[in-house]
């Protein structure tokens, strides 16, 4: 969160800020080659192991048409495996609306909506079901994945109508919006405390940080945009750039772009960009500052004693987080002291499998990528088996045979012998091997088990894969099998509940009760404009709620449970006066994946709807009893019970109902004496 005042630290503070840098960043590569690690994980999802020449011959003969060349195969275990694991806890954690849901006592219920509706709005702007999914996928690979949780400003637009402006355009107008972010981070270019365990980094560890690449023009804006930056530092920062677009120094705290895929549809180093003295320096002649092509911009979280550094702050003997940001490594332009009230590092690093060994547990892919090896290693040797049939192995005599002759790439072509054969047994010029290929019967049962061998290590059958799988059971027995084939994945979700999820939603929400302001927003559940009122927010307890996907099979509601209970709320009197039938009705459509909420009747269209009921009623039996129809009673209208049938309404939590009627609310009482019966 930006400080309310800019904090000033000298040349000799910074010298001291770049150096804690450089360690920061070197500390983890000096105790093992991470990146390549990383980057072998990659390279075995992706299948993009094998770099063997007869492989690389073969692909290259396929691209120019010659198909009797055949590829190495590696078999996908990694992927599938890594693929199934980020299906399942995307859909625990992800497929709510909002994202992360809040539960409250009834008499905070407005303040619960106030605070979904916020969430909502903020999940929806910063994207995070794509940045989530991306942290899950790094995490089943590299057993390590990383989330920015921080509180931003941005300068965004509104359309506004002005006249004097444009009669037809509408105009533009800047404000700032201001709201959680959650970031995935790129663990190449990812850097923390290694002292402590990476799931305490948030709350135990020293400093964690990152590097992003940016161009000038993403430099410049970013730096307008920034607050309370070190000015005297601006012009230095553009001019630390590399020249010619190769960006950084070469070292371990350099970014990082791994090479993965070779047949990639464009291998692009980020790095790479225009050459800016080639355009727009000669237009510049005279200018003051020198630009560079590209920059690297760090950002690193620390808690840090202010007093080590030099810096003049309240309770400068006092750990404090502080976050810095650094242009190439060499200029610090942002220095901030976070007051953020959750006292963590904004960056919370996880582990979907933890068992207390910290960064020596194995990854999913990692414990899956010998058995792929393997399995791919019996699988190219039936390839070579089928090379070697297509492809015969011989020996011949070259005082009577040409070398070009029997070596010819037509198969069709005629091989003459020399001289020297004349008139002598062909037959002995040439000898072939005798082939015979006998193992591939057990070969492939071999691969077989090797793959369920992948599916015990991450608890996952081939079902839950998306593959058909032929069986003798009813459809209730698959159904009971499955739901019992998700232990293991229900553990995982619960543990990166415990050391992920529920910081994160810490964080979310005691940034908004911190630094929310008030603002109209639309509730897409509700279908309603909600007002946010961040004094009641503060006054309210507020708590989140697990995701349903969180809850074991056994307690979810079986579907033949579901319309047993169905018939019986619609048949039995006495349920019916002892539950709300309605609302109950649709929380159990909600639990089977149906929304009954948008066709709800509100308050006043059920007040309206009984009164015509009643009147109804009493007009028949008026009728009856043959009295005049004049002296009927007024037949109810919807606007007696504010209840517009063309307009949306929906029920408020205070006394009344609102009624939406061309942009204006009113507020009109819930439920009107019924009066002339």
């Amino acid at each position: 969160m930006t400080a309310t005042s800019p904090y000033i630290i000298n040349k000799k503070v910074q010298e001291g800020v770049l150096a804690f840098h450089k360690q920061t960043y070197s500390m983890i590569n000096k105790q093992w080659n991470i990146r390549e690690q990383m980057r072998q994980i990659d390279l075995a999802y992706i299948r993009e192991q094998d770099q063997t020449k007869e492989h690389r011959q073969a692909q290259i003969s396929n691209r120019l048409g010659d198909q009797t060349k055949l590829q190495d195969v590696t078999v996908p275990v990694v992927m599938p495996q890594v693929e199934a694991a980020v299906t399942y806890q995307t859909s625990v954690f992800l497929t709510g609306s909002p994202i992360f849901s809040i539960v409250a006592s009834p008499q905070f219920e407005d303040e619960a909506l106030q605070m979904d509706t916020v969430i909502d709005n903020q999940a929806t702007r910063g994207g995070w079901v794509r940045e989530l999914i991306l942290a899950f996928r790094d995490g089943f690979k590299y057993n390590l994945m990383g989330l920015e949780v921080d509180w931003c400003r941005d300068v965004t637009a509104i359309l506004e109508t002005d006249l004097s402006f444009s009669p037809t355009q509408a105009k533009q107008k800047e404000v700032i919006w201001e709201g959680n972010s959650i970031k995935r981070m790129d663990m190449y270019n990812t850097y923390y405390d290694t002292t402590v365990k990476p799931t305490e980094i948030h709350t135990k560890g020293d400093f964690v940080g990152y590097t992003e690449i940016i161009t000038r023009t993403q430099l410049k804006t970013f730096i307008n945009r920034l607050p309370n930056i070190i000015i005297e530092n601006v012009v230095s920062s553009f001019e630390s750039g590399i020249v010619g677009g190769i960006g950084g120094t070469g070292g371990i705290e350099s970014y990082y772009v791994p090479s993965i895929n070779p047949t990639a549809l464009a291998n692009v180093d980020p790095r790479i960009t225009t050459d800016w003295l080639a355009w727009a320096a000669i237009a510049s002649q005279g200018s003051s500052i020198q630009y560079k092509n590209i920059y690297e911009k760090t950002v690193l979280y620390a808690r840090i004693i202010p007093s080590d550094f030099g810096i003049k702050v309240p309770s400068s003997n006092t750990p404090q987080i502080w976050k810095f940001i650094i242009i190439n490594h060499s200029v610090v332009i942002y220095a901030e002291r976070q007051t953020n009230a959750h006292s963590w590092l904004p960056i919370l690093i996880g582990q979907p499998l933890e068992d207390g060994l910290g960064y020596q547990t194995k990854s999913l892919a990692s414990n899956a990528s010998s058995l792929q090896d393997v399995s791919s290693g019996l699988m190219n040797s039936i390839i070579a088996g089928r090379r070697r049939a297509a492809t015969d192995r011989v020996l011949y005599d070259p005082s009577r045979i040409y070398e070009h002759n029997i070596n010819s790439s037509n198969p069709s072509a005629k091989i003459p012998v020399k001289p020297s054969a004349y008139g002598k047994d062909i037959g002995q010029s040439v000898y072939q091997f005798p082939y015979k290929d006998d193992q591939l019967q057990y070969t492939v049962p071999v691969m077989q088990m090797l793959k369920q061998f992948a599916s015990d290590v991450s608890g996952q059958n081939p079902a839950r894969q998306g593959q058909f799988v032929k069986g003798n059971k009813t459809k209730k027995e698959f159904s009971d099998v499955m739901d019992n084939s998700n232990g293991r994945d229900q553990t995982v979700s619960l543990l990166l509940e415990a050391q992920l999820f529920t910081p994160i939603k810490e964080i979310i929400k005691i940034n908004i009760l911190q630094y929310q302001g008030g603002v109209s927003l639309f509730n897409k559940d509700k279908q309603k404009i909600v007002n946010v009122d961040p004094i009641k927010l503060r006054k309210a307890i507020l708590e989140f709620k697990l995701s349903d996907g969180l809850l074991p099979s056994d307690k979810l509601i079986n579907a033949d449970v579901f319309q047993v209970a169905l018939q019986v709320f619609g048949s039995s009197p006495q349920i019916a006066a002892e539950y709300n039938i309605g609302p109950l009705f649709s929380y159990l459509m909600k639990t089977q994946g149906a929304s009954l909420r948008p066709f709800e009747k509100s308050p006043t269209q059920v007040a309206y709807e009984q009164a015509v009921s009643k009147w109804q009623e009493l007009v028949m039996q008026l009728a009856k009893q043959n009295i005049d129809p004049a002296k009927f009673p007024k037949q109810p209208i919807p606007q007696d019970y504010g209840y517009d049938p063309n307009q949306q309404i929906q029920p408020s939590t205070e006394t009344g109902t609102q009624i939406v009627t061309q942009n204006k609310v009113a507020t009109q009482p819930t439920n009107p004496p019924i009066t002339g019966y």
